[in-house]
């Protein structure tokens, strides 16, 4: 079926709307999030994969934003649920996350997909909402040109765009939990619940409190299983491939994968508005569906918008295969399911990469368990099998070479971890999505022991940069067939440019065609 091609503003070409439509009537998942349809007879707006009746093509308008329907006056269906909608990718083309680079593209373009995309990051704002002032020091601009570039580019201003975000995951929590309407409103943005009622009340129709009598009962769960909320991902994803990885580099008290059950548990720790908060979380994937459901501890109750962007990072949820996958189809046939994993945590990833230099996967896992085991503390409310978390910045920063040398952690990987600790410390490193990718690479590399390969690494899993690229490591190399090359990492370089700015799912598909040929795991490690 011919491809939905993607929205920008309001105003779309018959040829656009040909495309969402045809996507609309078949219920295709791989369109999910990356359109949705506003239904003038209703006034109500879906997802593709909504499982009304299909509309007729007259009464149907189509957006890329929630944000845009909801300016042009439509309310979220209540059935298909337009807030589990998988996240677009807002920049399409070279400059994905990182605007280092000469572009052909309208650069006010790309600054409104970039501003788009800072304000989905939740972590980047964890002290609060961000402010105009806080996205244009973050993109080197003035606040008037951002609300320009925004208002221009997507046809609603970045307040709307939040606006809607906030009403959206305020939705999300009503209908999914039991959590008080005051809770809720906190948690989704708002500063005051009479502000959130007025806002929910102009742009629903309805009480937050009469959404959930519309909803009906919500089954009362075990409090062992804790919240429970819903997501949604875009075909094809290989369910097996991610909880495979995760299963082979899983610590034992941190993390457990059931690839029978399709589930994956870890502790998790994290820091939101000047708050500690710790606890666990469990995904489970239901393929028929292309769903993830979420069970989050208690504890982790008013960190919910951060646990979830997390997880959704970890399992790359949010990726759009439409995008990726033509570039290197034909260089990795078969393996358009394959996603790159993430982490929960960016610091912890970090490190137990450091952790990998120089050894095999199982290795790094063992020296990862006594990390956690002597150095993490125990999870106050644990689940079976899930009672230790990894140590924190503060706690490897002040180790003694004599407690993680007893580890077997080597003088120059003790030195590694405990830089990389004490620039988290003091800020100068921030391991998470939506950061300057060219400044944080060079804050990396600039500490001992940290080289490209593992800044690379870093990069592709914790900052969830697409373009990342591990050109020295071995296997990469080896499945390349640039191994015996002059300079392999020169040619692997070489190699690699047809597929940007995609070429982290390079790297797994890479990995993954390795593995299959020669039928044995793959050891990506490499010296820095």
């Amino acid at each position: 079926m011919q491809a939905a091609t993607p929205i920008s503003i309001r105003t779309n070409t018959p040829a656009e709307d040909d495309a969402c439509y045809l996507a609309l009537k078949a219920r295709d998942a791989r369109f999910d999030g990356r359109f949705f349809t506003a239904v003038s007879s209703t006034g109500v707006y879906c997802r593709p994969v909504c499982r009304v009746r299909t509309p007729k093509r007259e009464n149907c308008s189509f957006f890329a934003l929630a944000a845009q329907a909801e300016s042009a006056g439509y309310r979220p269906c209540l059935r298909c649920r337009p807030e589990l909608a998988p996240g677009a990718t807002p920049l399409n083309g070279a400059a994905l996350g990182s605007l280092q680079n000469w572009s052909t593209q309208d650069a006010s373009a790309i600054l409104a997909q970039q501003a788009a995309r800072l304000l989905d990051e939740p972590a980047l704002w964890s002290d609060g909402a961000p402010s105009m002032a806080d996205l244009a020091t973050r993109l080197g601009v003035s606040e008037r040109h951002v609300r320009r570039i925004f208002e221009t580019h997507w046809g609603v201003s970045p307040l709307q765009y939040l606006q809607t975000r906030r009403l959206l995951m305020a939705k999300r929590l009503l209908t999914d939990t039991q959590l008080p309407v005051t809770q809720v409103a906190a948690l989704s943005g708002f500063s005051s619940l009479r502000r959130f009622n007025a806002s929910f009340v102009e742009h629903y129709r309805l009480q937050p409190r009469q959404l959930r009598k519309e909803r009906g009962p919500v089954d009362t769960a075990p409090e062992s299983t804790g919240i429970v909320l819903k997501g949604a991902y875009r075909p094809p994803y290989d369910v097996a491939a991610m909880l495979g990885f995760f299963a082979t580099r899983h610590i034992v008290g941190m993390e457990l994968v059931d690839t029978t059950q399709l589930t994956l548990a870890r502790t998790l720790s994290l820091n939101v508005a000047k708050h500690s908060y710790s606890g666990w979380v469990q995904a489970r994937f239901v393929p028929d569906t292309c769903a993830v459901v979420f069970h989050i501890s208690n504890t982790l109750g008013d960190a919910l918008p951060q646990v979830l962007a997390r997880m959704r990072a970890m399992l790359d949820l949010d990726a759009e295969p439409a995008a990726i996958n033509p570039c290197m189809q034909d260089d990795f046939p078969g393996a358009d399911g394959l996603r790159v994993p993430g982490c929960a945590d960016g610091f912890e990833l970090g490190v137990r990469a450091i952790l990998g230099q120089q050894i095999t996967v199982q290795a790094a896992r063992t020296l990862g368990a006594r990390l956690v085991e002597r150095l993490g503390t125990e999870l106050p409310n644990p689940l079976p099998g899930l009672n230790r978390l990894f140590p924190t910045p503060q706690a490897l920063a002040q180790a003694t070479g004599e407690e993680l040398g007893q580890m077997g952690i080597v003088r120059q990987r003790q030195r590694a971890i405990q830089s990389l600790a004490q620039a988290v410390i003091n800020g100068d490193v921030v391991l998470q999505p939506g950061v300057d990718i060219p400044a944080t690479l060079a804050a990396l590399q600039a500490l001992p022991g940290i080289g490209p390969w593992t800044a690379q690494y870093i990069a592709m899993r914790a900052l969830r940069w697409p373009d990342a690229f591990v050109a020295g490591d071995v296997a990469l190399q080896n499945a390349l067939g640039v191994r015996t090359a002059a300079n392999p990492q020169q040619a692997a370089e070489a190699a690699s440019q047809r597929w940007k700015p995609w070429r982290s799912y390079a790297v797994v598909r890479a990995w993954a065609s390795l593995a299959a040929a020669s039928k044995t795991a793959v050891t990506d490690k490499i010296p820095d």
